[in-house]
């Protein structure tokens, strides 16, 4: 006899109204023309000329990133490196999606969890709600996770759309992919959340995210702030395209790998992934990421700061280099 199942027909869902928000206010968004405070770091400069390179050698350069890069207002950052075709793909969690949406719909997003989960009301808002209806449609008409989601605030003229991530890959037609972890994101509290759809349209997604590592040979490899999807869904998909490449004989292995995270490493022993008895070796990103799959000829790199001020310096880094490239051909 199959076990009891929550009725999710009991729930009371709000309007985001009445919803306060953590990230509102004037300084939303951090423009890519804005002014940037002094702040280095040896490995930008290298991580810049590997992006160049990629996109000279027409390789991929993912960025993977986490919900709270969005949070943090980099989206508008982000799209001038989609504009300008230096990165090819870009992929986050559930979370990173609903963030985009909820800021391309209201300006504001993200909740007080010790406040909401205490009344019960945590997540459950109807406006993001929507979000399960959305992903449906684009199921029906064969769209990935990203893509769905970027098409409707896109084609329906949302305040905001100009600084949405997902809206602008469906804009340029660059995969903006959403890996979804059941049960993980607040979609999943609601009475129209379809298990088959977020499989369905995750799955399609995991599946677009491959077939761009398959082109990761002499390409790039970013993960921003993910300490858990960025390298599992990385190191899945990165298995399926080496096994395709040594059928035909070939290899993906020349490629640079690059960590911005807070978490503090050693700075210059981390190409090797730590001994299992050190906690450290949990973080995925460190033993995945920085070392086990770049140990037969890439390269990594580990930049340790805040999203808001590594992703800009980045960006300016990338521009630099391109400017210094085009002198050398005039």
């Amino acid at each position: 006899m199959p076990f009891e199942m929550f009725d999710r027909l009991r729930l009371r869902l709000k309007p985001l109204a009445e919803r306060v928000h953590d990230v509102a206010g004037e300084k939303v968004w951090i423009s890519p023309e804005e002014p940037l405070e002094a702040w280095e770091h040896p490995a930008l400069p290298e991580i810049a000329q590997a992006i160049v390179a990629a996109k000279r050698k027409r390789a991929t350069t993912l960025m993977m990133y986490g919900a709270h890069v969005i949070r943090s207002g980099c989206a508008p950052v982000m799209i001038r490196l989609m504009e300008e075709g230096w990165i090819t793909h870009f992929a986050t969690n559930g979370a990173g999606g609903i963030h985009d949406f909820e800021l391309a719909m209201i300006g504001q997003t993200c909740e007080s969890v010790a406040r909401y989960v205490q009344e019960g009301q945590f997540g459950l808002w109807n406006e993001t709600g929507s979000l399960n209806d959305i992903l449906r449609e684009g199921m029906e008409d064969g769209l990935g996770a990203g893509e769905a989601i970027g098409r409707y605030i896109w084609e329906n003229r949302f305040p905001f759309r100009e600084k949405s991530l997902l809206a602008n890959g469906y804009r340029l037609q660059i995969p903006c992919t959403i890996h979804i972890g059941i049960g993980n994101d607040i979609l999943h509290e609601h009475p129209n959340c379809d298990g088959a759809v977020l499989g369905e349209t995750s799955y399609r997604d995991f599946l677009i995210y491959t077939q761009s590592v398959t082109r990761l040979e002499n390409g790039v490899f970013l993960n921003f702030g993910s300490a858990v999807t960025g390298p599992e869904v990385y190191l899945k998909a990165l298995a399926m395209a080496r096994n395709v490449a040594h059928q035909r004989g070939e290899f993906i292995r020349h490629f640079t790998t690059a960590v911005f995270d807070m978490q503090r490493l050693p700075e210059s022993d981390y190409h090797t992934a730590p001994d299992k008895s050190d906690p450290r070796y949990y973080f995925r990103p460190w033993k995945t990421i920085l070392a086990r799959t770049v140990a037969d000829g890439g390269q990594s790199f580990y930049v340790c700061g805040q999203h808001q001020q590594t992703l800009p310096h980045l960006t300016r880094w990338v521009e630099a280099k391109k400017e210094i490239l085009e002198e050398e051909k005039g």
